[in-house]
């Protein structure tokens, strides 16, 4: 017998749904909406979140994922926009959109890339730098503070670990 047993967890809109199904559809197995209509609502809620923190800084999610790529390639923070774009699966266009943006507030710089007379090559400008440092942990305080007030170090742990199996899974299924 466990000595702590846990509450049961609070009831939230995906078990209502679910419900309905059960009353309509008994024969479903509705596991796997209960899985994935969770991760949906939690990955709204915490973009939602993410968006408002990065806001503080001038910049949009879209806009953050550009500075965070050049800032995790390590010094000299410079990518190819076609590494930028394969990296955040955009495409050229997109991409261009928020290279233009970025250039314009003086957070990046594009430049012949002196490898390959037709190509640019992107980076960081010490602004850009400076600005990323604190978005960042500015982003990781609001998902910090969300993991912890829902889950303990062991079970955050956990879900992590499952969460990368399923990733795995799906991407290697990938219909």
């Amino acid at each position: 017998m466990n000595p702590n047993p846990q509450p049961p967890a609070p009831r939230d809109t995906v078990d209502a749904i679910i419900e309905q199904w059960a009353a309509v559809r008994p024969d479903l197995d509705t596991r796997a909406m209960e899985v994935f209509g969770r991760v949906y609502r939690l990955a709204r809620t915490m973009g939602d979140r993410m968006e408002k923190a990065y806001t503080r800084f001038g910049i949009s999610r879209g806009e953050f994922d550009v500075l965070a790529t050049l800032r995790r390639a390590g010094e000299p923070y410079t990518l190819s926009p076609r590494q930028l774009s394969a990296t955040l699966m955009l495409t050229t266009g997109g991409m261009t959109g928020r290279l233009d943006k970025l250039e314009r507030a003086g957070l990046l710089r594009r430049s012949p890339d002196p490898h390959d007379r037709r190509g640019l090559q992107v980076t960081l400008t010490e602004e850009g730098l400076r600005l990323i440092d604190e978005a960042v942990g500015a982003g990781l305080a609001v998902q910090t503070e969300a993991l912890t007030a829902a889950l303990d170090e062991k079970q955050a742990g956990q879900l992590a670990d499952l969460l990368r199996d399923l990733l795995a899974g799906t991407e290697r299924s990938g219909h």
